[in-house]
C-alpha cells in the first residue's frame, strides 16, 4: 500500500514527561496507532472510515489531557502565548473544515439516493434520465472542486508552525502532543478529500469495464465512488434493457450509500469531539 505523505510519519517521540497519568497514556496510545497507520494514496471508503474512527478516539482524549495539572502548568509557565493562539486558531479552522466536509458527504449521499429513486421507477423518461445523469456528474465535479479547496486550506495549516522559544521540558512536551494531534487531523482529512476527489469517469459504450469491476482483483484499484461512476455511465448510455445490469448498478449505489452513511457518522463524531475539545481549551486559556 502506498504511504500517504504526512509529517506524522516521522519517527519522533510524542511522549509526555514521565509523570504517568491514564489520560496521557491514552492519547499517546491513540496517536501512536494513527501515526503507524499507512495512509493510502488511493483510499477506499473503509480506509477513510477507519481513519476517522482513529482520529475520533484521539479527540475524545483531548478534554482529559487539557484538564491535567501538568497541562495547566504548561499553559501558566509559558510566557510566549503565540502557540496557544495558534492552537485556538487551528481548532476553529478544523471545525469549519469538518463542518464543510459533513455537508459535502451529506449532499452526495442525497444525490445517490435520487439516482436510486430514478432507477427504481424506470419509466423510460429519457429527459428525466438525462437530467439525473447531468445532475450527478455536476455534483461530482463540484465535490471534487470543494475537496481540492479544502486540501489547500489544510496544506496552509500544515505549514504554519509557530516557533516557541525558551520553554522547559514540560511545556515543550505538551506543545508537541497538541501539535501532533493537529498534524494527525490534517493527515486524516487529507485522506478523506483524496477519496472524495476520485477521478470522474467518462461515458463508455460497452459493459466491458463494468464486467471487469466484478472481478475482485480489479476492485482493489478502484474506490467505491469510481466503481459506481463506471456502472452508472454505462447504464445511462446503453439503457436499462438488461435487468441483470440494472441490478448490478443498484447494488453499487446501495453499497456506496452505506459507506457514506458510515463516513457521515464518523464526521459527526469528530465534529462533536472538536466542539468539546475547543470548549475545554477556551476554559483552560481563560483561567490563565
Amino acid at each position: 500500500m502506498a504511504s500517504f505523505s504526512s509529517k506524522s510519519n516521522t519517527n519522533r517521540s510524542i511522549s509526555l514527561p514521565s509523570r504517568s497519568h491514564p489520560a496521557t497514556q491514552k492519547i499517546e496510545e491513540e496517536l501512536s496507532k494513527l501515526k503507524n497507520w499507512e495512509f493510502s494514496a488511493s483510499p477506499t471508503a473503509e480506509a477513510v472510515y477507519n481513519g476517522l474512527l482513529g482520529l475520533g478516539e484521539v479527540y475524545k482524549c483531548m478534554p482529559d489531557l487539557l484538564n491535567l495539572p501538568l497541562t495547566l502548568q504548561a499553559f501558566s509557565q509559558c510566557q510566549d502565548k503565540k502557540w496557544v493562539d495558534d492552537i485556538l486558531d487551528k481548532s476553529v479552522r478544523f471545525l469549519d473544515i469538518c463542518g464543510a466536509t459533513r455537508e459535502i458527504v451529506s449532499q452526495f449521499k442525497e444525490n445517490v439516493k435520487d439516482v436510486q429513486s430514478l432507477l427504481r421507477r424506470r419509466k423510460g423518461d429519457l429527459s428525466m434520465e438525462a437530467s439525473c445523469s447531468i445532475n450527478y456528474v455536476s455534483f461530482r465535479k463540484k465535490m471534487k472542486k470543494d475537496a481540492k479547496n479544502l486540501v489547500t486550506i489544510l496544506k496552509k495549516m500544515d505549514h504554519e508552525v509557530v516557533e516557541v522559544m525558551e520553554v522547559d521540558q514540560l511545556v515543550s512536551a505538551v506543545i508537541r502532543v497538541l501539535r501532533e494531534v493537529t498534524t494527525m487531523g490534517i493527515s486524516v482529512f487529507q485522506m478523506v478529500f483524496v477519496f472524495l476527489s476520485a477521478p470522474i469517469s467518462k461515458p463508455i459504450s460497452k459493459w466491458s469495464l463494468v464486467s471487469r469491476l466484478v472481478n475482485k482483483g480489479d476492485q482493489d484499484n478502484v474506490n467505491e465512488i469510481e466503481s459506481a461512476d463506471f456502472a452508472l455511465n454505462s447504464l445511462f448510455k446503453n439503457g436499462y434493457n438488461e435487468v441483470e445490469k440494472l441490478h448490478f448498478v443498484q447494488s453499487k449505489l446501495e453499497n456506496l450509500e452505506a459507506h457514506f452513511e458510515c463516513i457521515e457518522d464518523g464526521l459527526d463524531n469528530i465534529f462533536r469531539c472538536l466542539i468539546r475539545s475547543r470548549s475545554t481549551l477556551l476554559n483552560v486559556v481563560s483561567c490563565q
